[in-house]
């Protein structure tokens, strides 16, 4: 609940007011010892313009490296081809899929995307730095990064010729 009313940028009070919620109640919804019914916890999602599945089943990992050659693979019998699966959709989640060709010098500092948006980046050629939620992370040719997208962020090739896949899920 903290999280998302911090990504949100409203105080606590402020949530509580939208929410039409006691600031005690709020607070103890904040600290884990509040036992909210499903209308406090609608009423929250929609102070905070997310959807109610956020505060439910919020995100596991903020960011998570994924290096290609660590994980499960699927080789062909017929062909020298190998399947490996990155990362699966949930259900309801719209992706919109960009290839990125980027050279050194200047980082692309990107603006938060909406709230509850998720940025996967996997480097296909070069190497590149993320940085996301105050952490640097480089990356190479197989690297695949997941991080908030609704969050500041900023990408920087390191390498010429550095081409990446950007899927962005919301």
């Amino acid at each position: 609940m903290k999280r998302e009313r911090q990504r949100a940028g409203l105080s606590l009070s402020e949530v509580a007011r939208r929410a039409g919620i006691g600031k005690s109640t709020m607070s103890g919804l904040e600290a884990g010892t509040a036992n909210p019914s499903l209308e406090t916890m609608w009423a929250l999602a929609a102070a905070l313009d997310i959807p109610l599945s956020r505060l439910l089943d919020p995100p596991q990992h903020e960011v998570a490296l994924h290096h290609v050659r660590d994980m499960p693979s699927l080789p062909s019998t017929s062909a020298n081809y190998v399947a490996t699966l990155l990362s699966t959709s949930p259900p309801t989640a719209r992706r919109d899929i960009y290839f990125i060709a980027a050279e050194p010098g200047e980082s692309r500092n990107s603006h938060p995307h909406p709230a509850g948006t998720v940025e996967h980046v996997i480097v296909g050629r070069g190497a590149a730095r993320i940085e996301a939620l105050g952490q640097s992370y480089e990356l190479v040719a197989g690297d695949y990064l997941v991080h908030p997208g609704d969050q500041p962020h900023t990408f920087t090739a390191l390498e010429p010729g550095t081409n990446c896949i950007f899927v962005i899920e919301n």
